[in-house]
């Protein structure tokens, strides 16, 4: 009688655990394991970054605020290899991400544009191409903007230009084209040099 009932409970509870969805259970969480799945990471850099861990603020270059919410993404110079996603829109209190020096490609998703806390974006230093989304104009708490050294091409958007809380913009070492927008000169450009086609038509 007690082996039936055991067996029972065994059987009932591999049926539930069959129900439990495969990811974190954190959109946040969710969010960071699709760019870390978009990547190659040769030194286990992103070890940490574990899907059974329902609380991504437990895991390495990752900050959150005291309500568990993802406020920092550092990943400066970690030899990461791939592409960046738009699920990384789900990070709705993001305030700062570093990525620079990698070996990142494609290009800036759109959807960066939605995360509208964001303080600091520094992209700089990889193989990003593409143009610069538009989108990025509705960042009007962005004050920090490196996306040099990459391999961005088209126009500097008009809406960057609108951005008011933007001080510091670097451009630098890409193939942009194109003028450069009217009320520009207000932010602090850190540099536009090695661009040879900008201020010629796209």
């Amino acid at each position: 009688m007690a082996s039936t009932m055991s067996n029972t409970f065994m059987f009932c509870a591999a049926i539930m655990l069959s129900l439990v969805p495969s990811g974190s259970g954190n959109a946040e969480g969710d969010a960071l394991i699709v760019q870390k799945d978009s990547l190659t990471d040769p030194t286990n850099v992103l070890s940490s970054w574990d899907p059974s861990l329902v609380n991504p603020c437990t895991w390495f270059h990752v900050t959150c605020n005291p309500q568990n919410q993802i406020t920092r993404i550092d990943l400066g110079r970690s030899n990461l290899v791939g592409h960046l996603v738009p699920a990384l829109r789900m990070l709705q209190s993001l305030e700062s991400m570093s990525i620079l020096g990698n070996r990142i490609d494609g290009n800036i998703p759109a959807e960066f544009g939605d995360l509208t806390n964001l303080r600091s974006l520094d992209l700089s230093e990889n193989s990003i191409s593409g143009i610069i989304p538009p989108t990025l104009g509705k960042l009007k708490s962005l004050f920090f903007l490196r996306l040099n050294n990459n391999r961005l091409t088209g126009p500097i958007p008009a809406e960057i230009a609108t951005m008011t809380s933007l001080s510091l913009l670097d451009l630098s070492n890409n193939n942009l084209c194109g003028p450069v927008p009217p009320g520009l000169e207000r932010i602090a450009v850190r540099n536009l040099v090695n661009n040879p086609r900008l201020g010629r038509p796209c």
